[in-house]
């Protein structure tokens, strides 16, 4: 007898996680692997942060805290929401959870029932649509493709729009493309569900403050203040704080939706870690400097990637607003041959051939859930991006 239930067969693994996991093996097995497939900063937690987590500790800030974040953590995000977003929240619409992924997973199980539909623009991040599944809802993939900047347009939207719809999740910058929505490309959305006032809006603004050039965040309830009481706007500190491994992700909303998912964190892991917090309250509430000058490698960075990937025939890479993603399309490359013998069907066939053959891991683009195209995380050294892309550029070149 099988022990698992069915949901689990609606789901699969994270594909991210998987790539990672087997450049690791390969690594340990001798090959000279480089992993562009992760979706975190090298940058270490910065030293006023560590500091406030130590501090903790040795306060003996260790016991069990209220299920959904310390009244001190929640009054920090308040804070931020209302210094970086002009909103304007209580410490009762703030949930704090263990990361991002949490937050997301939290909302949908309070929320969604058989049937129940939720918008996803695609490319988008791994997790949505599995997610949407484990809760009982049906995700609705949208493309948004290369030749709109990776980015949902109001049309696409309007038409994906049903009764059953429940919820609309919009992520910017995003993760897989970096693609940014301005104020004017966000108003377009927004303008739309305000035509549907049965469809609740879930942001994921993760990547908020890695922003690049004359890019400017913005988030829906920003831009639209009557969508206020359907948005649960979610953030958290992993990225732009280098606190991946911290796992502390938030998110603010009406009380009654916060409520439900109280209830389900209080019976699931319960509390986020209490130092995690401590550290969390230094993060959004100390000095923020430091995240400039991260931007500017960021961006150093982003630019040497495209440059070099760009320089590929068949490759096309967009020049992505945010987040520390590109994710060039190899529309110009499938039905070739690499030198390996591989014949290159599709995008995973491309980055399996890509891994054996030169050890360089990329996630492919069909995880993301819009074809033929790769992701590549540039939050590593620039160095081994140079050596990176040089090798993609060797295994592109030699292919027939």
């Amino acid at each position: 007898m099988n022990p698992l239930s069915a949901t689990l067969s609606r789901v699969k693994p994270s594909p991210t996680i998987a790539v990672t996991s087997k450049a690791a093996e390969m690594r340990r097995a001798g090959h000279d692997v480089i992993g562009l497939g992760a979706g975190e900063p090298d940058f270490d937690t910065p030293d006023n942060i560590k500091a406030a987590g130590i501090r903790a500790i040795e306060e003996g800030k260790t016991k069990y805290t209220p299920p959904d974040g310390i009244p001190e953590l929640k009054e920090a995000i308040c804070a931020k929401f209302k210094r970086d977003n002009g909103l304007d929240y209580t410490p009762a619409q703030v949930s704090v959870g263990t990361g991002g992924k949490q937050i997301l997973y939290n909302a949908l199980m309070a929320t969604l029932n058989p049937g129940d539909e939720v918008i996803i623009p695609a490319p988008y991040w791994v997790s949505y649509p599995d997610m949407v599944l484990l809760a009982g809802g049906e995700p609705v993939v949208v493309p948004a493709g290369i030749e709109s900047g990776f980015k949902l347009t109001p049309e696409a939207l309007e038409a994906a729009i049903t009764p059953k719809t429940r919820w609309f999740i919009f992520n910017s910058p995003s993760n897989p493309t970096g693609a940014g929505y301005s104020w004017d490309e966000l108003k377009a959305l927004t303008d739309v569900l305000m035509r549907h006032p049965h469809v609740w809006v879930m942001t994921d603004d993760m990547y908020e403050h890695l922003a690049y050039d004359d890019f400017e965040f913005c988030t829906p309830a920003q831009v639209e203040p009557a969508l206020y009481d359907r948005t649960l706007t979610c953030n958290g500190v992993s990225k732009a704080y280098a606190m991946t491994g911290w796992r502390i992700g938030y998110a603010a909303g009406p009380e009654v939706l916060i409520g439900g998912m109280r209830k389900i964190q209080s019976q699931s892991t319960s509390n986020p870690c209490t130092i995690s917090q401590w550290a969390a309250i230094e993060a959004l509430s100390g000095p923020q400097d430091f995240i400039t000058s991260n931007n500017q490698i960021f961006k150093r960075r982003r630019d040497l990637v495209v440059g070099m990937l760009n320089a590929i025939d068949g490759m096309e890479c967009p020049v992505p607003e945010g987040a520390f993603y590109v994710y060039p399309s190899i529309t110009g490359l499938i039905g070739k041959t690499s030198a390996g013998g591989a014949k290159i069907t599709n995008d995973e066939a491309f980055a399996t051939a890509l891994l054996e053959e030169t050890g360089v891991a990329v996630v492919f683009g069909a995880a993301f859930g819009l074809s033929p195209a790769f992701r590549v995380s540039y939050a590593t050294a620039d160095e081994a991006l140079k050596e990176a892309c040089g090798r993609i550029q060797g295994f592109c070149a030699a292919m027939t």
